[in-house]
């Protein structure tokens, strides 16, 4: 039986005042954010929303506090990232590291990649 597939995404906690510089700086490279409280993969995408922002701040332990109220979304990556059903090349992850880091005082994130049922926006957006 063949996994249903899956949408390989960055889990980030941002600054609500900074979420849509964010947003556009992360377009011109083909990476879309996603507000995890909006995304169509939960039925309670509010609920999910506070449920991960709360382990991720908690699992920090005082490091992250300053986004105990910080907006998580997950940004995934375009079509010119893919090539068929190969990985992510590593520059796709750089690029992504590369413009957080620009973005540092107004996120908080892990290094890596979690999977998320697919985002059917994203394949409109390519399909368009």
């Amino acid at each position: 039986m063949r996994r249903p597939g899956h949408e390989n995404v960055a889990t980030v906690l941002v600054d609500p005042a900074a979420l849509r510089e964010l947003e556009l700086d992360l377009m011109a490279l083909d990476l879309w954010v996603w507000p995890v409280a909006t995304a169509q993969v939960h039925e309670d995408g509010p609920r999910a929303a506070f449920q991960l922002r709360r382990r991720l701040v908690e699992a920090r332990r005082g490091a992250w506090d300053c986004a105990a109220q910080w907006v998580p979304v997950w940004v995934a990556f375009g079509a010119s990232w893919r090539t068929g059903d190969e990985p992510l090349p590593w520059a796709a992850h750089q690029a992504l590291y590369d413009a957080l880091d620009t973005h540092a005082a107004h996120v908080r994130y892990r290094r890596g990649l979690g999977g998320v049922r697919r985002l059917e926006v994203t394949r409109e957006r390519e399909a368009g």
